[in-house]
């Protein structure tokens, strides 16, 4: 038994998951891609159960705003979770790739290669669809996957993952969901070393620190989004405008949603009102610092308090600052974001290339959205989350990085 584990019930799914992941390893692309297809066409026939589970989930949960829409499951979001699972179908499979091969001048063939992480424990908050999403990354690469997701979303995971696993050919335990009415079920899940390769926390910031700090299995650690979009002198404003709102408004309650707004001191007398007018317009609130209230007066902003340039908002609020030139963006930016995604809206290639190259986050954009920092976006099907850590992976992970390596070595004989 792992040191650490008391539950029956949970050592019991951790040892499925360990002999479901052995077997996994094995499955041929052809053998993993038609499961994928299965688990598909199970979710659109589910739809009716699915919602239903889903209502009971809400009706429950309390939550309201953000909180509430990352639970709420809809017609059309079942509809993009099966797309998702069609799309990762479609995708190479990794497992087997060859990474690096040669010959040693003594004939030792050498071949480096993709190979499964073997169990993988993902721990998460009100999002149902990551259930879906993570459960067939980690099928098409061999893993088997344990899942904790938030109480408030139990009954939804519950559904869901009785939907993928009813499909014919997924081996029993090669998705696993553990018990969310407690604590205890987390404190197990990240004290299994030996049984569990690797954990994924994937939540708010709050989440995320207890799980890194205090898990004895390795951890691949997924980021709030505290991003920026920083508005440089030489901005086309209409274009400004439109990246401002979409990062902004379009889903406020996501990691890759712009909460904060830097505007270059030089157009600031201009623009600063322009946006904020349009920002409050669109139902956002502004807070901003002693230039940008200044500038905006009269257009109801609140003061930007130091914490305000640390927070992940996830609703619709914006804070708002007026900053000398690019350096000072960069400088503000490496300061207080959580090194998700961060974007520039510039005419100036120098001043974007100092950007790109300035800011220390896991997706750094010129003149487009922060929304785009997601695994379908970035043509990957769907994602694990958004690691802005450096090691092992960073910015969007799904297939290839739930991968390690290894070597296989030939010889015809040869000793040392």
């Amino acid at each position: 038994m792992a040191a650490g584990l008391t539950s029956a019930s949970t050592q019991e799914k951790l040892l499925r998951a360990r002999a479901a992941a052995a077997r996994l390893a094995l499955f041929s692309t052809a053998e993993k891609d038609v499961i994928l297809l299965a688990i598909a066409e199970a979710l659109e026939v589910n739809e009716k159960s699915i919602l239903a589970a889903n209502r009971e989930d809400l009706e429950n949960s309390g939550l309201e705003g953000a909180m509430r829409d990352r639970l709420l499951l809809t017609s059309s979001r079942v509809k993009e979770m099966a797309r998702g699972v069609r799309e990762v179908a479609a995708l190479p499979d990794p497992i087997g790739e060859t990474l690096a091969e040669w010959t040693k001048s003594n004939g030792l063939r050498i071949r480096k290669v993709r190979v499964p992480l073997g169990v993988v424990g993902i721990i998460y908050e009100s999002r149902p669809n990551v259930t879906v999403d993570t459960a067939v990354l980690a099928l098409k690469t061999g893993n088997a996957i344990v899942l904790r997701g938030g109480k408030e979303a139990s009954r939804s995971n519950q559904r869901l993952t009785e939907i993928m696993s009813d499909v014919g050919g997924v081996p029993e335990g090669a998705i696993e969901l553990l018990d969310s009415r407690t604590r205890q079920s987390v404190h197990e899940l990240i004290k299994a070393r030996g049984l569990v390769d690797v954990i994924i926390p994937r939540g708010g910031a709050g989440l995320i620190t207890f799980v890194t700090e205090n898990s004895s299995v390795p951890v691949i650690e997924t980021g709030a989004g505290n991003c920026h979009i920083f508005v440089d002198e030489s901005a086309g404003f209409d274009m400004a405008d439109s990246i401002v709102i979409n990062a902004k408004t379009q889903r406020p309650s996501v990691c890759n949603a712009a909460e904060k707004l830097l505007v270059h001191e030089r157009v600031a007398a201009e623009y600063v009102p322009r946006i904020v007018k349009k920002l409050i317009e669109a139902g956002v609130e502004v807070r901003g610092d002693g230039k940008a209230r200044s500038l905006a007066a009269g257009l109801n902003v609140g003061p930007a308090a130091e914490q305000d340039w640390y927070e992940e908002y996830l609703r619709l609020c914006m804070a708002v600052a007026v900053v000398a030139n690019v350096d000072d963006a960069i400088a503000h930016i490496n300061s207080y974001s959580t090194k998700h995604s961060d974007s520039i809206v510039t005419r100036d290639e120098a001043n974007a290339r100092k950007f790109l190259r300035g800011v220390d986050s896991a997706a750094v954009y010129w003149n487009a959205s922060t929304r785009f920092t997601d695994g379908a976006e970035f043509g990957f099907g769907a994602e694990m989350g958004i690691s802005t850590q450096k090691l092992h992976c960073r910015g969007p992970f799904a297939l290839a990085e739930l991968t390690s390596s290894k070597y296989e070595i030939v010889g015809t004989g040869q000793v040392r």
